[in-house]
């Protein structure tokens, strides 16, 4: 990797833009340090893929998914929670709503895009899809949404003229991501997968393709890739949060490789990344295991109501939110049983209620969301 460049500048008139250099090509490795936290980064991943075997991984995952939608969010800017994120809209404030509605469309496009990796490989279809999904009905829909731009963008800076950095023109964009296709599918090329997720990443940051949306779709794109290789039977592992308490060298090191040809150094950074989420991973699946066990215990105490109680809580390991009618309907039951057993789960801090007011209550599930909350 001594040898990479990374592109080149190219005068555009009163800008320079930068057109990054295919990637689809033999890559050699010598550097030991990147070679060890790869070998930690495989192992930490088998860890946390494990749990895949023995746990009911469907059961979490609505949780892992509405953490990056946040996170992931959050780092262009977005403010919304992961309790709001399983809200519904009417149950969320009109100032908070077009924040709300982008992690509600991340949401939808992660889980539609672990469905398509059924049917399709990991390829520019899939990309604009759930770029198009992702935009849908929020504040780019104006943008194209799901389909590649047809007109100079930048990144930072007022203008073009101060912009921190100029992506490739768009006449560029096809042949680029065509390259990148056919990298990550590239079964000939030896190059371990964790490694080639990370150049992945990196090079759908530099073609920046959309006219907005690129940050989530490209940290979208990590998860995907891990998915559609066999590294992860299920998308638990997301590197949003560990980039956004990391932003500035998440930043600095995407824009290094570029002025500074250091793809080591990015690779490195995004190992690290893996290495950390997964253990932290690993954690949070080993508390929820030791959670269920203790409330299996305690709901028991409850006799005639322990069947109603399992229920409900069952249903919070995959909406840790829960209202009232939401309670009758999962038992079966009138409206004032359902009070009378939150009533109790309430008694036993298993439920939280939110709004503070008398109407309407909303209830949390806050000792599970906390092992995510946590997790950072």
């Amino acid at each position: 990797m001594k040898e990479f460049i990374a592109g080149k500048y190219i005068h555009q008139g009163y800008y320079k833009s930068f057109e990054p250099n295919s990637i689809n090509k033999e890559w050699q490795i010598e550097n030991m340090e990147l070679i060890q936290l790869l070998s930690k980064a495989d192992r930490q991943l088998g860890r946390l893929d494990m749990y895949s075997e023995y746990v009911n991984i469907d059961m979490f995952i609505q949780m892992h998914i509405a953490k990056e939608a946040t996170q992931s969010s959050k780092i262009e800017g977005t403010q919304t929670n992961i309790e709001e994120a399983f809200l519904s809209k009417k149950e969320i404030g009109s100032e908070k709503r077009d924040d709300w509605e982008e992690v509600q469309n991340y949401i939808i496009a992660m889980k539609e895009a672990v469905e398509l990796l059924n049917d399709l490989p990991f390829s520019s279809r899939l990309i604009r899809q759930t770029h198009k999904v992702l935009l849908q009905g929020v504040r780019g829909e104006h943008k194209l949404p799901g389909e590649y731009r047809t007109s100079q963008n930048w990144i930072g800076g007022a203008s073009i003229n101060d912009a921190v950095f100029v992506p490739p023109v768009y006449t560029s964009i096809s042949d680029l991501i065509s390259d990148l296709e056919k990298f990550a599918n590239n079964q000939n090329n030896p190059l371990p997968d964790l490694i080639k997720a990370a150049i992945i990443h990196y090079q759908f940051e530099t073609i920046h393709p959309f006219l907005d949306g690129n940050g989530r779709v490209g940290r979208l794109l990590i998860t995907l890739y891990f998915v559609s290789v066999g590294i992860l039977k299920s998308p638990i592992l997301y590197l949003s949060d560990f980039f956004e308490r990391h932003r500035s060298l998440y930043y600095d090191n995407l824009m290094r490789v570029r002025t500074h040809n250091d793809m080591e150094q990015w690779i490195k950074f995004f190992l690290t990344g893996i290495i950390e989420t997964a253990q932290t991973g690993v954690m949070t699946f080993d508390k929820i295991l030791q959670l269920q066990k203790r409330l299996d215990v305690e709901l028991k105490e409850l006799g005639t109501r322990s069947g109603d109680a399992f229920k409900v809580v069952e249903q919070l390991y995959q909406k840790p939110v829960i209202n009232a009618q939401s309670v009758s309907k999962i038992i079966d039951k009138s409206m004032s049983t359902a009070y009378s057993l939150i009533s109790e789960l309430e008694k036993r801090q298993i439920l939280k209620e939110i709004t503070g007011g008398e109407r309407d209550r909303i209830y949390v599930f806050e000792e599970y969301i906390k092992l995510f909350k946590d997790e950072g």
